[in-house]
C-alpha cells in the first residue's frame, strides 16, 4: 500500500498535491455543512472560499505587475483557499468583506512588500490573519482543524503533503514539542486529558502539515528544520503569553519564521540561460550566469519557476539540483527529457540565450562530508547523477583526496552523462567509477564496465570494506528505497545512508 502511495505522490508536484487537497477540504466541508454536520452553511463556505480566492488572484496579479516579478497563479490560490480554511466563513456582510479582503491583501502583499532579497519572510497566510487580529481585533477560527467531523479528512490530506515533502522530522518535533508545552502549562495538571483536548479540539493536524511545512519558510537542513518544528511547538500552546498577549497558532508560526530566515538562505536568484548542450541520450547541460553568487555546498538543490502559456497541471515550478560546483562561475543543470514531458520542460527545452529564469529556496543535506577521510561511496541511476557531478567536480578543483567510489547505473551507453567530469576526478584525485549498463543489447563494444543492475554482489566485490563506506543514493524512488533497505539488511547504520530527494516531480 505505502509504495502504491509512492508512486501516486511521484506523479503529481508538491504544490498541485497542495491545491487538490485543499480544494477537497473545501468541497467536503461545504457537503458537511449541507448535511448540518458541521455548524456552517455551504453557501457561507463556498462564498468565503471563492471570495479569498478571486481577491488573492486579483490581488497577486496587480503586485506582481508593479514589481515587475512572474505571477504564481498556484500560490495565490493555495494562500486563498488556506485563508478560506482558517477564517470563519461568513457571508457577504459587510464587515466579513472587510475581514476577507484585508486578510487577502496583506498575504499577497507580504510576498512582495515584506520580501528581502526576493524571498518572503513570513507564511502568508499566518501573518495575514496576525495583523487582521491584532488590528480589527477579528481572529482566525482555525475551524477546519479543530472540528472532529473534519479530523480523518485533515489527518489523511495532511500526512500525504508530509510524505510527499519527507517532512516528517518537522512535523514530529513540533508535534511532540507542542504536546509538552501543553502539558507543562496547563493550570491543571492533567496529561491524558490535555493530550486529548489539543489532538481533538484545536488544529494540531491542520496546522503542522499544511502551514508549518510550506517549502519557502521553512529552513534548509534536517538539524535547522528540527529546531524550527521545536520553536513553533513550544510556542503553540494557549498557555504561553507576554503579559496580556497569549500564543495562538498564527502567532507562533510568524516567530518561526523569523528564525528560519534566520538560518536560511536570503534571496532568490535570476539566472540567464547562456547556452546548452547534450550530455548523454535526451540528457541536456543547461549553463546559466546567476545575478548574484549561489553559495551552495555541492549537493544542493534549488527550485526553478518557469513562467509559460498554458501550463499544465503539474506547473511551472520544479526542484532540481544543483549540477554544479560552487567553484565554477556558471550555474550547471542536468535535465533528462522524456517523450511525454510536463510543459516546464518543454518550455525549458526551448529556453533561448539571453532569456531567464527564477531560482531559490536553496536547501538540501545531500552533501559532502565536512571530514575528507570518510570512505564514500556514490550510486546513481539516469539523471541522478547531477549531484555526484558537482561534487566530483568540487573536489578536483580545490585539489582535495577522497576515497570515493562511483556506480552510475544507465539503459545504454550513451545514455552516460557527464563522463569527462569523472574521468578528470579519476586522474586527479583517484575517484573510482563502475559504469552499469541494464540492457546487454545495449552495450557498446568499447564498454568494459558492469552488465547488468547494480547490486549488492557487485558493491561487495568493488569495495569489500562497504560497512566503513557513507552511502549516496540518487535516482529513481523505486532504486533509492531499494538500496536503502537492502544495506540496511546488510548491517549498514542509517547515519551511513544518505538519499537524494527534493519535494516535487521533475
Amino acid at each position: 500500500m505505502i509504495a502504491l502511495i509512492d508512486r501516486l505522490l511521484n506523479k503529481i508536484t508538491m504544490y498541485r498535491l497542495l491545491l487538490y487537497i485543499l480544494e477537497a477540504y473545501v468541497v467536503i466541508a461545504a457537503i458537511l455543512g449541507a448535511l448540518g454536520i458541521l455548524p456552517y452553511s455551504p453557501v457561507a463556505i463556498l462564498f468565503t472560499a471563492f471570495f479569498l480566492l478571486g481577491s488573492c488572484w486579483i490581488i497577486n496579479i496587480i503586485f506582481a505587475k508593479v514589481w515587475g516579478a512572474q505571477p504564481s497563479v498556484e500560490s495565490a490560490y493555495l494562500t486563498g483557499l488556506i485563508l478560506a480554511l482558517i477564517i470563519t466563513p461568513g457571508t457577504w456582510a459587510l464587515q466579513n468583506i472587510e475581514l476577507l479582503l484585508a486578510a487577502a491583501l496583506i498575504a499577497m502583499a507580504s510576498k512582495y512588500i515584506i520580501a528581502i532579497g526576493k524571498k518572503h519572510v513570513f507564511n502568508p497566510a499566518a501573518l495575514a490573519v496576525v495583523i487582521t487580529g491584532f488590528a480589527l481585533n477579528q481572529y482566525a477560527s482555525w475551524w477546519v482543524g479543530g472540528n472532529l467531523p473534519m479530523m480523518a479528512f485533515v489527518i489523511v490530506g495532511g500526512l500525504l503533503i508530509v510524505r510527499k515533502l519527507q517532512r516528517f522530522d518537522l512535523f514530529l518535533s513540533f508535534f511532540a514539542a507542542a504536546i509538552v508545552s501543553c502539558i507543562a502549562l496547563a493550570p491543571i495538571f492533567d496529561p491524558w486529558g490535555t493530550i486529548q483536548r489539543i489532538v481533538l479540539h484545536t488544529p494540531i493536524f491542520f496546522f503542522g502539515t499544511i502551514m508549518l511545512t510550506e517549502p519557502l519558510t521553512t529552513p534548509p537542513t534536517r538539524t535547522l528544520r528540527v529546531i524550527y518544528g521545536v520553536i513553533v511547538g513550544l510556542l503553540y500552546s494557549p498557555y504561553v503569553h507576554v503579559g496580556a498577549v497569549y500564543s495562538i497558532p498564527e502567532l507562533a508560526l510568524v516567530t518561526g519564521n523569523v528564525f528560519s530566515y534566520v538560518v536560511s538562505p536570503k534571496r532568490k536568484f535570476m539566472l540567464t540561460m547562456k547556452g546548452k548542450h547534450e550530455v548523454g541520450k535526451d540528457m541536456d547541460d543547461f549553463q546559466f550566469a546567476p545575478d548574484a553568487k549561489i553559495n551552495h555546498r555541492p549537493g544542493q538543490y534549488l527550485e526553478w519557476t518557469l513562467a509559460h502559456q498554458k501550463a499544465d497541471t503539474r506547473g511551472n515550478r520544479r526542484y532540481f539540483t544543483i549540477a554544479s560546483s560552487p567553484t565554477e562561475p556558471e550555474v550547471h543543470l542536468g535535465v533528462k527529457f522524456y517523450e511525454n514531458s510536463s510543459t516546464f520542460k518543454f518550455a525549458l527545452m526551448n529556453l533561448k540565450p539571453g532569456e531567464t529564469i527564477v531560482a531559490g529556496q536553496l536547501a538540501g543535506d545531500f552533501t559532502l562530508p565536512n571530514d575528507p577521510k570518510k570512505k564514500l561511496i556514490f550510486i546513481a541511476g539516469g539523471i541522478g547523477i547531477t549531484p555526484f557531478r558537482s561534487m566530483a567536480k568540487y573536489i578536483s578543483d580545490m585539489n582535495e583526496r577522497r576515497d570515493a567510489i562511483l556506480f552510475y547505473s544507465n539503459r545504454n551507453e550513451n545514455e552516460i552523462a557527464y563522463r569527462d567530469i569523472f574521468d578528470e576526478a579519476e586522474k586527479k584525485w583517484g575517484l573510482r567509477t563502475v559504469y552499469a549498463i541494464t540492457d546487454p543489447a545495449a552495450k557498446a563494444p568499447s564498454h568494459n564496465g558492469r552488465i547488468g543492475r547494480i547490486d549488492m554482489k557487485l558493491i561487495e566485490s568493488v569495495a569489500p570494506d562497504f560497512r566503513e563506506r557513507t552511502f549516496y543514493i540518487s535516482g529513481t524512488h523505486g532504486m533509492v528505497s531499494e538500496f536503502k533497505k537492502t544495506l540496511a539488511e546488510l548491517g549498514v547504520p542509517r547515519t551511513q545512508i544518505k538519499t537524494d530527494f527534493f519535494p516535487g516531480f521533475a
